[in-house]
């Protein structure tokens, strides 16, 4: 080092030494400003992004499902005094229509959708002008035995039936424990009613929209024009049959009465209550040529009936234009009714008789 200072000078060692300083400390400062102006690079996260915040889910209605597209089932229920205390699983139909047969007496359909209600009973025989009905709801239709007219209008129409006749020991059963004659023992079940249609190849998604519109938001009647209070309804068929229905304000629906008479289940004791009662008359005959006094109805035409629900009654218009075509319910002013999310009994009376809303 000594002999290198002695060959450059101190001086020029010096002046040397101090250039290679001040060009590291350049250097070292181009470094450093250069680091600090270059884009910090954001490393990639590899955390789950947070969940997006799922839209609050729409209610339901608690009848139904409105998307099922399944086919309802149409069930013929027996109401002759000695049958009735025995009636089983109609608290499970989302609607039940009641219409007047031979002697006075009436029959049920009641339609069952989505269920797996274990005993419906007792199933009784076909008349032709159920018929209509199932069709308007796209329905197999269940029933044990038929009329001649029913017998026939099944077959000419093309009706997914189900014949307990036929079918006694697979698709249908007896409770023999009860204390009444053979024809009053017949029950079902769910179970065995969609086997029954797998068996059959029956088509097995509607073609068909829901009967009524139905409504998730309470429907009050009261504020309505024309609303009249209706807290009790005496529908009227015949003097063997008297229907009554008394509001139960502290559940929201109607208890069932016949004759004078709760309407109970016979498996679950409990009294048949319904949300919508819909009720109308239309004219009925003998058949004249029929030895039994089997009936039959003009049910196609126009007319007006009320709708009840909530401690409230409405005047409404029907009308049905054919056998096959859906009845539709609608205010005085023709708007399209709908009806409260709950079940529907569907009195139709002969033309004629009491009614009375109070």
């Amino acid at each position: 080092m000594k002999t290198l200072i002695k060959k450059i000078g101190k001086r020029n060692f010096i002046i040397i030494c101090c250039c290679l300083i001040i060009l590291v400390v350049g250097i070292s400062i181009f470094l450093i400003i250069k680091n600090k102006n270059k884009p910090t690079e954001i490393e990639p996260n590899n955390e789950p992004a947070e969940k997006v915040e799922e839209e609050e889910e729409k209610p339901k209605l608690k009848i139904l499902d409105v998307d099922s597209k399944s086919r309802p089932f149409a069930v013929m229920i027996n109401n002759a005094p000695a049958a009735r205390p025995y009636q089983s699983g109609l608290q499970d139909a989302y609607i039940i229509y009641e219409f007047i047969v031979e002697g006075g007496l009436t029959r049920y359909m009641a339609l069952f959708k989505d269920k797996d209600t274990q005993r419906i009973a007792s199933v009784r025989s076909a008349r032709h002008y159920f018929l209509d009905y199932a069709l308007e709801n796209d329905a197999y239709y269940i029933h044990w035995g038929w009329s001649p007219q029913a017998q026939k209008d099944i077959s000419s129409l093309g009706i997914n039936n189900v014949n307990g006749l036929t079918y006694e020991g697979t698709y249908f059963l007896r409770d023999r424990t009860l204390p009444v004659s053979s024809e009053h023992t017949g029950y079902t079940t769910m179970e065995l009613l969609n086997k029954a249609v797998s068996k059959l190849n029956y088509r097995n998604t509607t073609n068909r929209e829901l009967l009524l519109n139905y409504s998730i938001e309470n429907i009050d009647l009261s504020t309505q024009e024309g609303a009249t209070k209706a807290d009790n309804v005496t529908i009227k068929y015949s003097n063997s049959v008297v229907d009554k229905y008394t509001y139960d304000s502290s559940n929201g629906y109607y208890l069932r009465y016949v004759n004078g008479k709760e309407n109970t289940d016979y498996v679950s004791k409990e009294q048949y209550h319904f949300k919508n009662i819909i009720t109308y008359q239309v004219s009925n005959s003998t058949i004249s040529s029929d030895t039994k006094g089997r009936q039959t109805i003009n049910n196609t035409g126009s007319g007006e009936g009320y709708y009840i629900t909530n401690g409230y009654a409405i005047k409404i218009k029907w009308s049905k234009q054919s056998r096959n075509a859906q009845t539709k319910y609608t205010y005085l002013n023709g708007e399209e009714i709908n009806v409260n999310d709950g079940n529907t009994f569907i009195q139709v009376q002969p033309t004629g008789q009491y009614l009375n809303i109070e």
